[in-house]
């Protein structure tokens, strides 16, 4: 019991997100706008801009890099360490509106835009119960080519999705 309390006040975050997770019976039920995501297509991030390529509405399994592997266009709000995985990968907007990025992991995302400033979230939640979507965030983006940034990702790879909001 010592050890539990030790290892959750030295990683808290670590000790939240195994709270939070939900114990899974049968896979959830996704909405139809997120349908996609069960069948994702290979990508590997980029370590430098301009990123992969993601097709909107296309779910991704990506393929990340060793954090210090990454040069990143703007220094993510949350980088990670050295043990970290991340990369880059670029989402092109045809239409002005509101855009989610979902992913599968609990990484840190930031979204660039082409003349290099960041793009405020509008809102930040989790996916639906039991589909494997770990967070969601929303954009609002005008047309252009943005960077996604991806970093302080526990593992070598994550599952990314972007869509257009109704």
């Amino acid at each position: 019991m010592i050890v539990a309390a030790a290892v959750a006040i030295a990683a808290p975050h670590v000790a939240f997100a195994a709270e939070e997770a939900p114990t899974c019976t049968a896979p959830g039920v996704l909405p139809p706008e997120l349908a996609a995501w069960g069948q994702p297509v290979a990508r590997k991030a980029a370590a430098g801009v301009p990123g992969t390529a993601l097709v909107m509405g296309q779910a991704a399994l990506v393929s990340l890099l060793q954090t210090p592997a990454v040069t990143y266009p703007l220094r993510p709000e949350k980088p990670g360490g050295s043990v970290s995985y991340g990369g880059l990968l670029q989402v092109s907007v045809a239409t002005r509106g509101t855009y989610r990025v979902a992913l599968g992991s609990p990484a840190w995302i930031d979204l660039v835009s082409a003349d290099g400033k960041a793009v405020e979230s509008l809102a930040h939640g989790h996916g639906p119960a039991c589909t494997g979507i770990r967070k969601m965030v929303d954009f609002a983006l005008e047309p252009g080519v943005y960077t996604l940034q991806i970093s302080a990702n526990g593992g070598p790879d994550s599952q990314v999705m972007v869509i257009r909001q109704p």
